[in-house]
């Protein structure tokens, strides 16, 4: 199956979870709960992504990271661009290292082609569409697991007294 790396869902992912322009900063430990990307990860991701101007940041005190520009403005062959370089484009459907446009392969014509679609495809889908598909999904979901759980019922944890929240029938 072709499909995009971890390193380009995660930024996608990430961005979808930003301010716009003039909003609220959010903090990487946020974005990496929220988006579920290691910490470690994600900040060299959104490091990319600050040098190539998608977001900004902000250090210490209510820093943290907001879009550059309006997410419908933001499209995801920029945000890939911006992770992967133009690498993402490389290398023979078939995985072939001798296959070139001078030594071409059974695929090498069709998989051209279908390089631009998919190329052309992904310069229209915008940040924004992405993450309504995503907030979309996370409300569906939440649906979902309060009525398959119920209520949640604290109760206390053997070890140090904590309060934990336990979920699932009948709070036990």
């Amino acid at each position: 199956m072709l499909a995009l790396s971890r390193t380009s869902g995660y930024a996608i992912s990430a961005l979808a979870r930003l301010q716009r322009p003039g909003g609220a900063w959010t903090l990487t430990k946020d974005i990496a709960s929220a988006a579920e990307i290691p910490k470690a990860y994600l900040s060299t991701i959104l490091n990319a992504l600050v040098r190539h101007g998608l977001i900004e940041a902000k250090r210490g005190y209510r820093g943290g990271f907001v879009l550059a520009r309006p997410a419908e403005k933001i499209s995801v062959l920029r945000v890939i661009e911006a992770v992967e370089g133009h690498a993402w484009q490389e290398g023979c459907l078939l995985g072939l290292s001798r296959c070139s446009d001078e030594r071409a392969c059974p695929s090498h014509a069709f998989w051209k082609v279908q390089r631009e679609k998919i190329e052309e495809f992904l310069r229209s889908l915008t940040v924004a569409q992405v993450a309504e598909f995503d907030q979309d999904y996370r409300a569906q979901l939440s649906r979902f697991v309060k009525a398959e759980n119920g209520s949640a019922t604290p109760r206390r944890s053997r070890r140090k007294g904590r309060r934990v929240t336990v979920r699932g029938r009948g709070g036990k």
